[in-house]
């Protein structure tokens, strides 16, 4: 497999998150092959900015909430600093939604898929969007209601199924519409009373069915379309943070036809076109895959599949825009992928409990890590010293009440 290395890519990402693990994995997965990719960074000493495969990084501070005029101009002081088009792998949502609904404006300076709307990438990424699209095309998805007011909110505690999982309406827009931080589990109807209390006239927020752990498994599918062709990789959670309702901490890839034959059937039927990353739960008591969550963009954890002709999602966008053919290979059946920072505090919670999804038996055939890797060992550096910045300020703040 050949990438073109006349043609460079730009990790894009919109706010701040300088301890993100994807965006190391798409520099080592692009690096490694002799592409020369950038990246738009917080700092000089970020995991991302200390990766031996970065060729060059931009300091732009953004917060996601941005004038699309103001994006445009960003994104073409880029462009001319590089002196040639990229590739651009956005990593948030945020910029996966700039891209496609600026394509027009882009379109001379970077290589990008393009769906069929431009509008698509925001309504698959809002949770309210994915769940008119899933009933629209007849994907199962859990039950969502959608309150559009408090007394909507009232009406569901009074009458609704508990628990109910509580999301954003869409997650892209916290800043605008900060109802609640990520996906929380509501137990009562009191309880989601008491959130409710600190919500907006029009609340910002779907209420979603629970699937009960002991009757759920967590699936992902990470993959790559354009419509010509579709790359489709299908694996399982077995830990996750916050456990059982967060981002994969630890991961197996394990081939799912069922799964694989609905993620095509979706992208077909909407138009889609790009990387996309897809949490699905197999709800045991019916028997099927419930879509969760769309990412219209790669994600953190792409890492876990990569097939014996070194194809992962990342390398497909780029051979695929650079007119080379796709690779088919065998599938990685067992590889794994663990984040050693959070997959340590995740191991201690699920001590006592089942995984998240039904791995392959056996030991896996090869690892992939978040952080560590024995040809770029920088980027583990100032993520071990972020995650220790505040237990040592907690630290500090104990020794000094104990002195007073």
């Amino acid at each position: 497999m050949e990438l073109d290395r006349a043609v460079p890519a730009l990790l894009l990402k919109l706010g701040s998150y300088p301890l993100h693990h994807g965006g190391v994995g798409v520099l080592r997965s692009l690096g490694r092959c002799g592409v020369d990719v950038y990246a738009v960074t917080e700092g000089r000493f970020t995991p991302a900015a200390m990766s031996r495969h970065l060729r060059g990084r931009f300091s732009w501070p953004t917060s996601g909430g941005e004038d699309p005029a103001e994006l445009a101009e960003g994104l073409h002081g880029i462009a001319r600093a590089l002196g040639r088009p990229a590739v651009l792998v956005p990593t948030d949502d945020e910029s996966a939604i700039a891209i496609s609904e600026l394509r027009d404006d882009l379109a001379d300076d970077f290589l990008f898929p393009r769906c069929a709307d431009p509008g698509l990438p925001r309504l698959l990424a809002s949770k309210e969007g994915l769940a008119q699209v899933c009933a629209r095309h007849r994907i199962p998805t859990p039950h969502t209601v959608v309150p559009t007011s408090l007394a909507d909110v009232e009406d569901y505690a009074a009458h609704g199924a508990f628990p109910v999982v509580v999301k954003s309406r869409a997650p892209f827009e916290r800043h605008l519409h900060p109802s609640v931080r990520s996906s929380t589990v509501v137990g009562t109807a009191d309880e989601l009373r008491v959130m409710a209390l600190d919500w907006d006239d029009e609340p910002w927020v779907i209420l979603q069915e629970y699937l009960p752990q002991e009757e759920s498994e967590d699936w992902v599918v990470h993959a790559w379309t354009d419509g010509a062709d579709t790359v489709v990789f299908t694996g399982v959670k077995v830990r996750s943070w916050p456990p059982h309702a967060g981002f994969t901490t630890a991961g197996r890839a394990r081939w799912n036809p069922e799964l694989a034959a609905l993620a095509r059937r979706l992208f077909a039927a909407v138009g889609f076109a790009g990387i996309a990353d897809l949490d699905f739960r197999r709800d045991r008591r019916d028997g099927c895959y419930k879509l969760v969550d769309f990412n219209p963009r790669v994600g953190a954890q792409f890492r876990l599949f990569e097939d014996a002709a070194g194809l992962d999602v990342v390398r497909a966008q780029h051979l695929a825009l650079t007119g080379r053919p796709l690779p088919h290979a065998e599938f990685p059946e067992g590889r794994a992928f663990v984040v050693e920072d959070f997959d340590y505090v995740a191991r201690l919670a699920y001590r006592h409990e089942r995984t998240d999804g039904p791995a392959p038996a056996g030991r896996a055939p090869s690892t992939e890590h978040g952080w560590f890797a024995l040809d770029d060992p920088l980027p583990v550096l100032p993520m071990v010293i972020g995650r220790a910045r505040p237990v040592v300020a907690r630290a500090r703040r104990k020794v000094r009440l104990r002195r007073r």
